[in-house]
Order: C-alpha cells, then structure tokens, then sequence
C-alpha cells in the first residue's frame, strides 16, 4: 500500500475507535437507563454492557478489515489481468508475475523496468481504480458491519443479560487465541529452519558441519569457475561465539551481581533511586553505538597497550568485541538481579540476624541462595543476549573465521555468518545461502538446551525455599 492508502486506513481504525467509544457510553447508559438508575438490579456492572456494545460494535468490522487485509491484493490483480488487452497479456507465470510488478510500480507512481506504453498505462490506471474502488468498499463494509454488530447488541441489553459473562468469554477467547499464534509462530519458525536444514544437508555431510574446522561458504555460480565448492565447517563459528560470550559473562556476571548485591542490600535509599536508573540507561542505547565506541576507542586502546607490552593485538579482536558486549549487557544481569534480591522475603534476612550472622554472611549463604532462581535467570538472558549480537561483533571482532583461543585475534560468530551469507539477492537453493538456516537451528538448540539447564536449576532451589 502507499502512503496515500496507509492514510485512509489510519483514518478508519480512528473512526472505529470512536464509534466504539461512542458504543461504550451509550451501552453504559442504556443499562442505567433499564435499571433505574439502580444499578443493583442489574446482572453486571454498568461497563460491563458498555464493553458488550463496544465489542459487538469493533469485532465485526476488525473481521472484515483482515479478511480485506487477505484477500484484497490477489482480487486486484486478479480483476486486473483479465482487463488487460491480449496484445500485453502473457501465459509465463514468471514474466506475468514482471508485469503485475511494473503495473503496481507505475500506478504508486515509482520506476519500472520497461517503457511506458499505452496497454501498460491503462492497465495501470485500471489497477490504481480498483484500488480506490477496494478502499471505498472496505469503508462502507467496515461502518455497515460495525452499525449492524450495534444494533444486534442493542437488542440484547436487558437487565438480566449477563454482559460480565460474555466480556469476559471474549476475553477468553482473545488469549487462548494469541496463545495460539504463538505457538504456531514458534511451530512455523522451528518447522522452516528444520526443512532448510535438511535441504542444506542434502548437499554438504553433516560431518563436514558439525566437525569441520575449515568456514569459506563462497560458491561459484557456474561448475566450470574457481571454487566451485565451498568449505562449511562450523566448529570455527561457535568457537567465535562461546570465546566473545564467555569474555562478556566475565565482564558481566560478577559486575552486574556485585552491582545488583550493593543497590539492594547496601546502597542509601537516594542513592539508589539515582544509581540504578543510570546503570539500566546502558540497555537503551542502541548496539551501533557500542560498535562505534569498540571499534574506534577500546580497540586501537587495547593495540597500543599491546604494542608497548611487547605482544600483537589485532585491530579487530575477540577481546575488544567481548568486553564492549559484557558493558553492554550489565544492566540485564545488574536489573534482574537487583529485583529477585530485593524480593527474597525480610523474615529470611531477620532469622539470620537473629542467630548472630553478620550482615555479608546473610547475604552469602541465605539471600543469595534464595534468590538464585532469579539470578540464574538474568544470567541467562544476558548469555543470550550475547549470543545474539551482532553488530558489536561485526565493527570490532570482524568476519575472519579464525579457529582460535587467542582473544587477541579477530574472530567471528555464528550470527554475524548468518547476516553475511543472507546480505544482497540469494537464491535458496545453493549450500551458501542454506547454510544460513543450519547455523540459526544449531543456535537455536543451542539456547534450548539453555533454558532446559536454566529451568532446572530454578526449579531446584524454588522447591527448597519455597
């Protein structure tokens, strides 16, 4: 859709916000009205037939909305190809499929990769009409089916109507059906990265991934040129990945957890209501940024120090990448933790006062043993935060795919090979651009066998200190 389209669409969903709103009130006072003005002789609360009559006025014309949503694209061009003369007209899907592409192109207005004659011009205004023909209909079907969902409604305010009982079915009826699309997203994405996979090792061993040492996924196009074939062991990916990970948990862990241990159990009142408002500003500022500052103030730092010590740092390196990436992700472990402590329960902290435990051994061995379900829990969504980055990786560890230990050489991650090998117009049938749905299933599995550790530890300590 253009901007002129996204405009109109706007237009209505404000409409039908406010004849929604118009739909509560009226149903509020319409109860009151039935009533009496005594609203104990009602079934549900007055709002409750105000929501009825909003949901009744909303749900009809939202439905119709997405069933336009659906279907509205393939009826224009459908009603569009059987207008175009037979001079233009083609029978090659693909070729039929360049022609729509340039029609919807000249008809928003944007450039097309053939001339303009006066078949395709036609058959481009003939488009941009049905187009207006669709929002028309869509406007006018939106208000007759959202009156009519009123006036249905209307006829069922009575003062034994029980409205709580079906706002709250609805409601209902609204989770289990976002649950279900979460579900069936979690399904769809497990489900596409599988077949990919399995199309990926079709055409390289699983050997070769799993154990290779040897990363070079360029390919040729043609047999006849130079490496035709690339190189697609893993192992040097996910060395990457755990050697910058574990570098940014060092830095992490202990700082985010020492942090948290003082805001909550040390810190003055004022100070902490400063303090940890400015650490978790370090969550929002964007991934680039600490790029930008890896790439361009710790990593030349940690090369000259290299330098004047007498040993080589590399100007993109696992270290720069690591440590910039453990800053970044403090407040995850720093925030979490600082919630859970705050939470363990003050008789926990006054019985171990009371039998002569000091103030750090209180800390030690009751409060942080009674929170760890949650630092557990910080902690890995800080691993998993690092784990996924990329940009941090890209401007300061680089994209050599270097089997090291050494946190002075350039490394690269398992993410980053992700973004490289989809960059630009792939085809995917080729084991390069398929080696990107391997590498996103084997992290995948990786943080699921994440969570299973993580959720087994919480669920351990959680049964003793419950």
């Amino acid at each position: 859709m253009g901007k002129a389209d996204d405009v109109t669409v706007l237009l209505l969903m404000v409409i039908l916000l406010g004849l929604s709103a118009w739909a509560f009130h009226s149903g509020r006072r319409q109860a009151l009205v039935l009533s009496n003005g005594r609203a104990r002789t009602l079934h549900s609360l007055p709002e409750y037939y105000g929501f009825y009559l909003a949901l009744c006025c909303a749900t009809p014309a939202l439905g119709g909305f997405v069933v336009w949503a659906v279907f509205e694209q393939q009826i224009i061009e459908w009603f569009t190809i059987a207008a175009i003369s037979p001079g233009v007209r083609l029978d090659d899907p693909a070729k039929l499929d360049l022609l729509l592409n340039d029609i919807r192109n000249l008809a928003n207005g944007n450039i097309i990769s053939r001339a303009v004659d006066p078949d395709l011009q036609a058959a481009a205004d003939y488009y941009l009409g049905l187009r207006d023909l669709s929002f028309v209909a869509l406007a006018a079907g939106m208000l007759a089916l959202s009156g009519a969902g009123v006036v249905l409604g209307w006829v069922n305010l009575k003062p034994a109507f029980r409205a709580r009982a079906w706002v709250e079915q609805f409601v209902h009826f609204v989770m289990i059906g976002c649950s279900i699309i979460a579900v069936l997203t979690t399904f769809g994405i497990v489900m596409s990265l599988l077949f990919e996979s399995l199309r990926f090792f079709q055409m390289v061993s699983p050997i070769e991934f799993f154990f290779g040492l040897e990363w070079s996924p360029q390919t040729a196009l043609r047999d006849d040129q130079v490496a035709s074939s690339g190189r697609f062991g893993a192992v040097p990916l996910f060395a990457g990945t755990l050697l910058i990970s574990l570098i940014a948990m060092c830095i992490a862990a202990p700082v985010g957890l020492m942090a948290a241990i003082y805001m909550a159990e040390y810190a003055p009142v004022r100070l902490r209501a400063v303090a940890k408002p400015m650490l978790e500003i370090l969550a929002g500022i964007p991934t680039v940024v600490y790029g930008f500052f890896a790439a361009l103030t710790v990593a030349p730092l940690f090369r000259e120090w290299g330098a004047a010590g007498g040993f080589l740092i590399s100007s993109e390196s696992a270290l720069a990448a690591g440590i910039v990436m453990g800053i970044m992700i403090i407040p995850f472990v720093s925030s979490l933790s600082d919630d859970v402590i705050t939470a363990v329960p003050r008789s926990l902290r006054d019985g171990s006062f009371g039998l002569g435990a000091t103030k750090s051994e209180t800390i030690r061995k009751v409060v942080i043993p009674a929170a760890l379900p949650g630092i557990v829990g910080g902690l890995l969504l800080a691993m998993s935060r690092a784990i996924g980055e990329t940009m941090i990786v890209v401007m300061a560890a680089g994209l050599a795919a270097n089997l090291t230990a050494n946190p002075f050489q350039a490394v690269t991650t398992v993410t980053v090979q992700i973004v490289t090998l989809l960059i630009g117009d792939q085809e995917f049938d080729s084991a390069k651009t398929l080696a990107a749905f391997a590498l996103g299933l084997l992290l995948f599995c990786t943080t699921l066998v994440l969570n299973v550790i993580a959720l087994y530890v919480v669920n351990k300590y959680r049964e003793r200190y419950d």
